[in-house]
């Protein structure tokens, strides 16, 4: 099974959107004697990029569950956690997302599982803990 998070992954893209006609726009009706130099057009573009990449990041994150354990990935960050390996998952009340505690106290967060999905997130969590064993 395969989380994905749903407001962000609408509101990155969204964003990317309304970023991109406003770029398109601003350039187009910016003034004939405002030039830009190349290393200000490379800056400009770059920052762009950088941004799109930010949230592309968030929106492609997800958690899938197998047989075999969790595939997380985090932005551009992947994990693979075996459920022998995994001690819990947490995510109090006012939480962004959970937080997963390996067997060795080590902690994974989970991008894709968000609070504010409200119902979504919560079958997300009953079904992992299920799997926890």
């Amino acid at each position: 099974m395969i989380f994905r998070p749903i407001g962000p992954r609408v509101v990155a893209y969204g964003s990317i959107a309304v970023l991109t006609v406003i770029t398109v726009v601003i350039g187009i009706e910016l003034p004939s004697f405002i030039v830009f130099t190349a290393a200000e057009l490379v800056t400009m573009v770059l920052l762009i990029i950088a941004v799109f990449g930010g949230l592309h990041g968030v929106a492609r994150s997800y958690v899938e569950a197998t047989d075999s354990g969790l595939e997380i990935l985090n932005g551009y960050r992947r994990h693979h956690l075996e459920w022998s390996e995994i001690k819990g998952i947490a995510m109090n009340t006012g939480a962004p997302w959970p937080t997963i505690v390996t067997k060795d106290d080590e902690r994974v967060v989970i991008f894709a599982i968000q609070g504010t999905d409200g119902a979504a997130a919560a079958e997300a969590l009953r079904y992992i803990r299920s799997r926890i064993g």
